[in-house]
């Protein structure tokens, strides 16, 4: 009262209108410290989804290395490759190795291994030149790396993290990632080379129908004559070798190089591509393994050693036999030759 009997009240009617036109500004600073005590800190989100929406007319982006996307600081297309891979494409590869196991298991415990019927002869007959050998066995083991590695790198953080821990799992996913950029590239140049050693004999023929129908005896028990190859080992050249691998090699060449100047979208789609891929043909490798190695008696030693008896050859592959034996493969032909007539096992 004294200020106010002192200044007048002109004075005083001007100090109460300054006051009253701070208090929207104290309302503001109220909300936005309230606001930044909800917000975590050093979170720039509404920067960058300016950002995101690209530059303007008056700000231009720019950047310190130069390249194709210069002014593209956020590649919207990277929230997309993420909802895809996390919510589809990991998880239903995963769940369809899983099965895949799961079905072979079963079969394994009803059928066994398949063995031959009749007795072993003592005469091999050569299946496999050392050099086939040799190419098929470089393409198995890169193609063994590349599965397990690739396996630790999409589904590890879901099964071994919660396992063996970050440190370890930091240790192993780093070093999954260098044996897979290596491996690749030794199984594109192996796998070409194998397409075009075995594509000759894993040529449709009109005999295939009949094997694929009867699933090759595998379930009946049933005598089924084919060729070199039968029909499911031509469908998994075709399909898993032909067809998958080499979509799973082109895109992994585009992933492991990204020097040569692809932009982010490339770089995503290939990553979505080579996912896909992968995933299908180690599904559809397993039951090629498990048939060349506990499946199949006499598979296993086909390729390591590359002979096999008469009798196994005359059961699994009756019309290549006959090829043989009648003299249609001549002697010295990669595709089989009459050796060590009298050998006893």
């Amino acid at each position: 009262m004294r200020l106010i009997e002192v200044l007048g009240r002109p004075c005083a009617l001007a100090l109460a209108l300054a006051a009253l036109s701070c208090i929207p500004a104290l309302a503001q600073q109220r909300d936005a410290q309230q606001e930044q005590a909800q917000t975590p800190p050093h979170n720039n989100a509404e920067t960058w989804r300016e950002v995101r929406g690209g530059p303007s007319k008056e700000q231009e982006y720019t950047t310190s290395i130069k390249g194709r996307e210069t002014k593209v600081l956020v590649q919207t297309y990277g929230q997309t490759w993420r909802e895809l891979k996390n919510g589809w494409v990991t998880p239903i590869a995963g769940w369809l190795i899983a099965a895949v196991v799961v079905v072979i298991g079963a079969f394994y415990r009803w059928r066994g291994s398949i063995k031959v019927h009749g007795a072993p002869t003592g005469r091999l007959i050569q299946r496999f030149t050392p050099f086939e050998r040799y190419v098929h066995w470089v393409v198995a083991i890169s193609f063994s790396i590349l599965g397990v590695t690739g396996l630790i790198i999409m589904l590890g953080k879901y099964v071994l993290l919660p396992v063996i821990g970050y440190t370890l799992f930091g240790w192993l996913t780093q070093l999954s990632k260098h044996l897979h950029n290596f491996a690749g590239p030794v199984f594109v140049v192996s796998l070409l080379m194998f397409i075009v050693m075995f594509i000759k004999d894993n040529l449709p023929r009109f005999y295939d129908v009949g094997w694929l129908l009867k699933a090759g005896g595998m379930i009946s028990g049933q005598h089924v004559p084919s060729g070199k190859f039968n029909a499911g080992e031509k469908l998994w050249f075709w399909v898993g070798v032909v067809v998958l691998s080499l979509i799973v090699s082109a895109s992994g060449l585009v992933l492991d190089f990204p020097n040569f100047d692809q932009v982010r979208a490339v770089m995503i789609e290939a990553n979505l591509v080579h996912a896909v891929s992968a995933g299908l043909v180690m599904a559809i490798s397993l039951g090629h393994i498990y048939l060349g190695s506990i499946g199949l008696e006499g598979a296993y030693d086909a390729m390591r050693y590359g002979y096999v008896d008469e009798a196994w050859a005359k059961e699994h592959h009756e019309y290549w036999y006959n090829d043989i034996k009648s003299g249609k493969i001549k002697a010295g032909a990669a595709s089989g030759v009459p050796v060590a007539p009298q050998v006893q096992h």
